[in-house]
């Protein structure tokens, strides 16, 4: 497929290899705030900026990577790529957005392997997190009056919403409202359209590799752990903690729980995909070269899924019912986006000085529409003066 034939209607003519590993090398820098927050940059930087796509093929999109195991947001970064540039796209975007939270989650587990802690960076957190919920917000703005199109559409986000909150599973929330919304449109219609039907989504089919019984580590025992998790797994980086501590903590003993809550944290604290998590556990067990396998082995399921599920994008946009079902899947999606900055603000904003971090982000965001990536720069300047500053 070429880059021409990727690229959605409508949209931008396409772009260049090195203007697409530029942007997605820049955001596995500066995306600091997990999946919801790297989703909004790309928003910011695709939608707002470039006009490379629009809102309504982002959410697309966004709805396509909702409905697959992995990490959501490098799955975004893909797909992008995919939809840009064509296969070779897919590859560079993909690559350009994990290697750089590769890289400084290397450098971490190095320091922590030599040193036996990890360095200080609650300043930094300090500063960037409630500036990041600014940035989700205005995002969730934007993509919110392209997908709540009518009363239906509202009613579903609203439903979702709660679910999500109240702790229902996401891919649950994601199916009802996909189904909610393709069920009245399939009552209002009276029509089916058997002719171009609705080609399943290759969610739960992937092959999934069976988790080694051995207990000795090895590269390659190392390798199926982390491309079992990489196939299988949904949610946040609480569910990977759980995928984590099942196989390398009570099946296999590879790591003890104090190792696994740190490779975790350096997950969170680091920008770029929160999967980076395995980069430092296999350097912890057994230096850079198995460092790299856990890396291949967590994110080459996510470049087989957008490869799969990416060109059936348009096809099920052109039939009328898939269509409904994808516009139901996107209202939820940005329903889970919501719940997870509810939480994450919960955490971020805790007292005056975040606060008022966040307001003047949101002030600036509207106000001037800066690159989000100066005010995580600048957030992360301004928590750092606070945490270490004389007063």
């Amino acid at each position: 497929m070429t880059a021409h034939e990727a690229q959605p209607a409508g949209a931008a003519p396409p772009t260049s290899l090195r203007e697409l590993a530029w942007l997605f090398g820049r955001l596995g820098v500066t995306a600091f705030g997990g999946p919801a927050a790297h989703t909004a940059m790309m928003e910011d930087e695709v939608v707002r900026r470039r006009g490379w796509m629009t809102h309504d093929q982002f959410l697309d999109l966004l709805g396509a990577t909702n409905l697959i195991p992995g990490p959501n947001s490098t799955e975004m970064a893909i797909h992008i790529g995919h939809a840009r540039a064509g296969w070779a796209g897919l590859v560079v975007a993909g690559v350009c957005f994990i290697l750089p939270a590769v890289s400084i989650v290397m450098a971490l587990a190095w320091a922590y392997v030599r040193f036996g802690a990890l360095p200080e960076v609650a300043g930094v957190l300090y500063g960037v997190k409630p500036v990041i919920i600014a940035v989700v917000v205005q995002a969730l703005w934007g993509l919110g009056r392209s997908a709540l199109k009518t009363w239906l559409h509202r009613i579903v986000a609203a439903a979702a919403l709660a679910a999500s909150l109240a702790g229902v599973n996401e891919l649950v929330v994601l199916v009802a409202a996909g189904f909610a919304v393709g069920a009245r449109c399939s009552l209002a219609a009276r029509r089916t359209d058997r002719a171009a039907g609705w080609l399943p989504w290759p969610l739960l089919g992937a092959a999934t590799t069976g988790a080694t019984a051995a207990t000795t580590f090895g590269l390659g025992p190392l390798f199926l752990v982390f491309l079992k998790v990489g196939s299988v797994l949904f949610g946040s980086g609480y569910v990977l903690l759980a995928f984590l501590r099942s196989d390398l903590v009570d099946r296999l003993h590879w790591l003890t729980e104090s190792q696994l809550l740190d490779a975790v944290a350096v997950g969170q604290i680091t920008p770029g995909p929160v999967f980076s998590t395995a980069t430092f556990i296999g350097y912890v067990l057994g230096g850079p070269g198995a460092a790299a396998v856990a890396t291949l082995g967590i994110f080459l399921p996510a470049f087989v899924f957008v490869a799969i599920s990416g060109p059936l994008v348009p096809r099920i946009r052109r039939s009328v019912l898939a269509g409904a079902v994808l516009d139901g899947v996107n209202v939820a999606s940005l329903a889970l986006m919501a719940a997870v900055t509810i939480q994450l603000g919960r955490a971020a904003i805790i007292d005056v000085p975040t606060a008022v971090l966040a307001a003047i982000g949101a002030v600036v965001l509207i106000r001037y529409k800066p690159n989000s990536a100066w005010l995580v720069l600048g957030g992360a300047i301004a928590g750092s003066a606070l945490a270490y500053g004389p007063w």
